[in-house]
C-alpha cells in the first residue's frame, strides 16, 4: 500500500504517548471496520455505543498512524478511498475470527453445545446434506456451524475442525477423514452445449477451470497419457466454493474432490467425466485440540463424523 506524499497528519498530536511505534491503534481501528461495514459515523457511533465527533476522532487517529487517508467525502456521505477498502478488505477477517472466538467463549457454558468449524465447500457437499442424520440421534445437541478460518487455522476457536492439507497442523490432534483426489466434472447444460466428452484428448480442448492454481489439470493430463502441449489458461478461483459456481454455470470443466459434489452428481446436475483421479497430497482432516478434551457432546459429534466418513 502506498502513502499518499500530500497527504500529512501530525501523529504526535492526535497518537497516545504510550502507543508502540508498530502497534495499531486498536480503539481506532475498531471504529474505523464499524464505519467501513455498516456505512456511516452516524451507524458505527450507534454500534459503539460513542457520539459521532468520538468516532471522527478515532479514524484521524487511525489515519494519522498509517499516514495516508481512508475515507472522503462526497457531497455529505463519507465514502471509502481505494486505501480504506483495501484496509478493511485486511482486516475484516481479523474481527471475524475475534467476533467468532469471544461467541465461543461466551457460549462455553451450555453444556450441550458443539462447535465446529468447516471449509463452505465441505459444509455445503457434506457435512449439511447429512446433518439431519445427526440432530436425529443426538436431539438435545445444539451445533454451532461456522467458517474454518482457513487460511489461519491457528486462531480457530471451534471445538472440532474439518481442515484440508498435509494432516499437520502444530497444536492439534489430526484424523484423516476422507481423500482430496480430484476427478474432472462439468455440468448437465455444458455437454449439451458441447456435445459429448469420451476421450482425454477431447477434454483437453474444452474450456477448463482451475481451484487455487493452474497446474493440477496438467497434472491430470499428464497422469492419464496426454502427450501434446496443454493449456493452463480459463479461469482461475480462490476455493472449491467458487469452482463450483462455475461450473455449475456452464463455464467449463473442473478437477473437484468427488465426496463434495456427490449431491450434485446424484442429481445429475453434475456430470463426471471420467473416473480417473489424482491425489495432490491433501485431504480432509477431523482435527481437535491437543490442550482441551472434548465433551461428551463432542465427543459423539467426533464419532459421528467418522462414521459417515467411512460410509
Amino acid at each position: 500500500m502506498k502513502k499518499t506524499e500530500q497527504y500529512r497528519y501530525a501523529p504526535n498530536d492526535l497518537i497516545p504517548p504510550t502507543a508502540l511505534a508498530d502497534d495499531p491503534p486498536l480503539r481506532a481501528v475498531r471504529a474505523f471496520e464499524a464505519i467501513a461495514r455498516l456505512g456511516s459515523v452516524t451507524a458505527a457511533a450507534h454500534e459503539l455505543d460513542i457520539s459521532p465527533s468520538a468516532v471522527s476522532h478515532q479514524l484521524k487517529i487511525l489515519e494519522a498512524f498509517l499516514q495516508m487517508p481512508l475515507t472522503e467525502r462526497q457531497g455529505r456521505n463519507l465514502i471509502l478511498r481505494t486505501e480504506g477498502r483495501e484496509y478493511y478488505r485486511s482486516i475484516r477477517s481479523a474481527f471475524n475470527v475475534l467476533r467468532q472466538a469471544t461467541e465461543h467463549v461466551r457460549e462455553q457454558s451450555a453444556s450441550r453445545q458443539v462447535t465446529i468449524s468447516l471449509i463452505p465447500l465441505f459444509g455445503m457437499g457434506w457435512f449439511i446434506p447429512r446433518m439431519s442424520g445427526f440432530l436425529q440421534e443426538n436431539p438435545d445437541i445444539d451445533i454451532n456451524v461456522v467458517y474454518a478460518n482457513h487460511r489461519n487455522y491457528p486462531s480457530d476457536a471451534a471445538d472440532i475442525s474439518i481442515r484440508f492439507g498435509a494432516g499437520q497442523w502444530p497444536g492439534y490432534r489430526c484424523q484423516k477423514l476422507m481423500s482430496g483426489e480430484m476427478i474432472p466434472v462439468c455440468s448437465r447444460g455444458f455437454i449439451k452445449w458441447h456435445g459429448l466428452i469420451d476421450t482425454p484428448d477431447q477434454l483437453s480442448a474444452m474450456p477448463l477451470l482451475h481451484d487455487e492454481e493452474r497446474n493440477t489439470w496438467m497434472a491430470w493430463f499428464q497422469s492419464i497419457g496426454v502427450k501434446r502441449p496443454l493449456r493452463s489458461s480459463g479461469p482461475l478461483f480462490e476455493d472449491g466454493l467458487l469452482t463450483l459456481a462455475a461450473v455449475q454455470s456452464g463455464l467449463g470443466c473442473a478437477l473437484m474432490r468427488e465426496p463434495l459434489i456427490a449431491p450434485y452428481l446424484l442429481s445429475g446436475e453434475l456430470v463426471k467425466l471420467s473416473d480417473h483421479a489424482i491425489d495432490d497430497g491433501r485431504d480432509y482432516y477431523l482435527c481437535v485440540r491437543q490442550d482441551s478434551e472434548l465433551s461428551k457432546e463432542g465427543v459423539n459429534l467426533q464419532n459421528w463424523l467418522v462414521k459417515e466418513a467411512q460410509r
